[in-house]
């Protein structure tokens, strides 16, 4: 390189570096300018608590923080798209109600299940939480108002329903507010080296059957043992341990016992998606632009009463979205309620007008944003 050559190829590079630089304290100078403006919102968020509590107000309206993130999308111009705009303002939300009201969340745990991922994706991550054992030990925990908040699933679109949860429902005096669906992903975490060093895999059985593809073309099965366990977080928490084995598990499980994911989303349907419901004594949301309600069904001994009731809606113009049975679990007979979801409010006149003709035979458990 000649003597031109090499000052050319220092100032470039000089001129790089002082562009990068540049750009640098252009972000800074954004980042200052979003601290001050984020402050001011919570200085606003502030007064509002003040005013909710001295109205003793609900605190958590996600059909409010469905409508600002629609707004926020329609009005944007620049490069962030509206899942990036709903992940940065979605933990925003949790930051300011637990400056209005701090709160705890009771969860179906353990640490690191995808019902917590679920959780911390609406009530973000400075939330405090409390994992526990199962559904019925959630739905006590609220009726004690031990907790304000708790979070259960629901349904899989793979697998179906969670009976545990609308058995629960029909108990309870709980509402449900809100509703979330999460992608489910699964990653294979191990200590080892390669594949062939694996000789047990951990994981919850539902896991492995969503993961079929994966372990049949990853895996002899006559070399590999594949042990169930009652939870993805605890298949970590072995893996860990022994360097020979691996898990199926959730990324969130895996981050925060720091087993090293050796292949992510390894679940055979892109399409895997579990429903997950928000609970509180809450007793309504206001109304959004498209809204979901709940309901549990009796089945009356009136021959066709359940035929009557699905035909009101129909003729009401009301769009049934999912019907459900479920064992009524009394006496001797073979008597079954049904669990019901349609468009609408609760509020709309045309749901009001049908609820009000089948006030017997229909309980209300909550209308809410519809997410899914």
């Amino acid at each position: 390189m000649d003597r031109f050559a090499a000052f050319y190829f220092r100032k470039t590079q000089t001129q790089e570096i002082l562009t990068l630089e540049d750009l640098r304290k252009e972000i800074d100078q954004l980042d200052n300018q979003l601290l001050e403006i984020l402050n001011q919102r919570m200085e606003v968020v502030r007064r509002v608590g003040k005013l909710k509590r001295s109205n003793n107000s609900v605190i958590y309206r996600p059909e409010r923080e469905k409508s600002i993130i629609e707004r926020l999308d329609k009005r944007n111009k620049g490069l962030l798209n509206k899942a990036a705009i709903e992940a940065i303002f979605l933990e925003i939300f949790a930051i300011s109600r637990n400056l209005e009201l701090p709160e705890l969340v009771a969860y179906l745990g353990p640490e690191g299940s995808f019902t917590h991922q679920a959780a911390e994706s609406r009530f973000g991550a400075m939330s405090e939480y409390m994992a526990l054992d199962s559904i019925n030990a959630v739905f006590r925990a609220l009726e004690t108002k031990r907790t304000r908040y708790g979070v259960v699933p629901l349904e899989n679109n793979q697998e179906g329903i969670v009976g545990e949860t609308i058995d629960q429902l029909g108990k309870t005096g709980l509402k449900i507010i809100a509703e979330i669906c999460l992608p489910i992903h699964f990653g294979f975490g191990t200590k080892a080296e390669k594949l062939s060093e694996v000789t047990k895999i951990y994981s919850k059985d539902i896991a492995f059957r969503q993961c079929r593809k994966f372990m049949n073309e990853s895996f002899n099965p006559k070399e590999v043992e594949m042990i169930p366990v009652n939870s993805t977080s605890k298949a970590v928490r072995i893996a860990m341990e022994d360097p020979n084995s691996g898990a199926i598990c959730s990324h969130i499980a895996a981050k925060l016992y720091n087993l090293p994911i050796l292949f992510d989303n390894i679940e055979d349907s892109e399409d895997n998606f579990t429903r997950f419901l928000i609970l509180s004594h809450d007793v309504k949301n206001q109304k959004s632009a498209n809204d979901k309600t709940t309901f549990l069904a009796k089945s009356s001994d009136k021959p066709g009463s359940l035929a009557h009731l699905l035909q009101d809606f129909y003729e009401a113009g009301i769009n049934l979205t999912k019907i459900e049975s479920r064992p009524a679990k009394k006496g001797k007979n073979f008597k079954y309620y049904f669990y019901i979801d349609i468009d609408g409010h609760i509020d709309d006149e045309n749901v009001n007008d049908v609820v009000s003709r089948h006030k017997k035979d229909l309980l209300w458990l909550g209308s809410y944003a519809k997410m899914c």
